[in-house]
């Protein structure tokens, strides 16, 4: 299908802004693993949960007939996969580049870096709104304050750390939280770009981000940990005639740009390999690695919503 774009001289120079869903979800979870795929087996990358223990007593001033209990550490691990090659490709003619495009970047890169962006993150929600939560809260419309509190209580029986959380909100749940008139705005939140943008205030202890990326009633309260998104942009080819490394919504990209003699026309791709995971710990017994939870992370439902 032939690109279409407007002839630049029955526009105005400026245009107005696009109709799209701003990307924050790659920024609010755990990416630090990007660098340790090289020569990784099966593309894939373990990354350590510490073991867990308790200490106990001996008694004092025993008759030592008894023998100290020695626990077993077991430490269990969480694999992530870069199992997905998220691309872009637009052809643009002669024509075209020669007639029709004043702005490259904002009409040919810039849309294309966005749904790359926007695939990216769907992924991601693919993850959370997938995964097995310890805690389900479900969540009185009229009172989301009570819903929020309770999550921060289950986060806190986990023994989560409190610093870094968020409250995750769709569209319907955020619609709650401000109509209940409970929620205190912030002039600042202390992030940049689309997240600052999207950050709501604080409620209940959380930083409150609003995203149209999950499901409208729902809501997850989560630390940065709870989930891993592992990104990287493919090694530049030697043989393109222009390659480079991109970044766009805190997302690494390739960007490769050629021209197509046999079709007069310029070709360009951008894509990168990304995957994702969910941190499950182990919540059971000293020493038993085989009980695994997501605790780190709790999911709150609007009630008589339709998520599941």
């Amino acid at each position: 299908m032939a690109n279409t774009f407007l002839k630049p001289e029955v526009i105005a120079a400026t245009s107005l802004g696009l109709l799209q869903r701003e990307v924050m979800l790659p920024r609010l979870v755990w990416s630090d693993a990007i660098s340790d795929f090289a020569g990784a087996k099966n593309d894939t990358v373990s990354i350590r949960v510490p073991a867990r223990l308790e200490a106990r007593e001996y008694g004092w001033r025993n008759d030592r007939s008894s023998e100290i209990v020695l626990d077993e550490l077991a430490e269990t691990k969480i694999d992530v996969s870069l199992n997905h090659d998220i691309y872009s490709a637009v052809a643009v003619t002669d024509e075209q580049l020669t007639l029709d495009i004043r702005d490259f970047g904002g009409q040919v890169l810039a849309p294309q870096t966005y749904a790359i962006a926007r695939a990216v993150e769907d992924l991601l929600v693919t993850t959370i709104e997938g995964a097995t939560y310890a805690n389900t809260i479900t969540v009185d419309p009229s009172d989301p304050f009570s819903g929020a509190v309770d999550a921060r209580t289950a986060l806190n029986k986990a023994e989560v750390p409190r610093d870094g959380r968020v409250l995750l909100v769709g569209a319907d749940f955020e619609a709650a939280m401000l109509k209940s008139e409970l929620l205190k705005r912030v002039d600042e939140s202390g992030s940049d770009g689309a997240l600052r943008e999207a950050t709501i205030g604080r409620y209940a202890g959380f930083t409150v981000v609003g995203s149209n990326a999950i499901a409208a009633d729902t809501a997850y309260a989560f630390v940065r940990s709870a989930f891993i998104f592992a990104m990287r942009a493919p090694a530049i080819p030697a043989g393109v005639s222009f390659g480079q490394s991109a970044s766009d919504q805190g997302i690494a990209m390739r960007w490769i740009r050629d021209y197509d003699p046999m079709r007069l026309r310029d070709r360009s791709v951008l894509n990168t390999f990304v995957g994702s995971a969910v941190v499950r710990d182990n919540t059971a017994a000293v020493g038993d690695p085989e009980n695994l939870e997501l605790v780190r992370a709790v999911k709150l439902q609007l009630s008589g919503g339709a998520s599941s």
